[in-house]
């Protein structure tokens, strides 16, 4: 995992083959917090991601360790549950 505390606000968060995923809005404890715009159908509220999904940070962008079509399915509601076990 890289270090978050590298991670700013506003930054680009992008998956392992450069697909754009989101924008930072912050970092709540060991996850990264997406702007409300970002989270898709969900835009009443925020998403996040788990700060072990991040590789690397490059200037101004976040990169996941997944491929942007498979990271958008590691994406968390605020308790930690993920995406994909809300729709079951």
């Amino acid at each position: 995992m890289a270090d978050l505390s590298q991670i700013k606000e506003h930054m680009e968060i992008i998956g392992a083959d450069g697909v754009h995923i989101g924008t930072v809005d912050k970092i709540e404890g060991d996850r990264i917090k997406m702007t409300k715009a970002d989270s898709g159908s969900h835009a009443d509220h925020h998403h996040y991601f788990s700060g072990g999904l991040v590789t690397a940070v490059e200037g101004n962008m976040v990169r996941l360790s997944a491929a942007g079509s498979a990271a958008i399915l590691l994406e968390e509601e605020k308790g930690g549950e993920a995406l994909s076990d809300k729709s079951s």
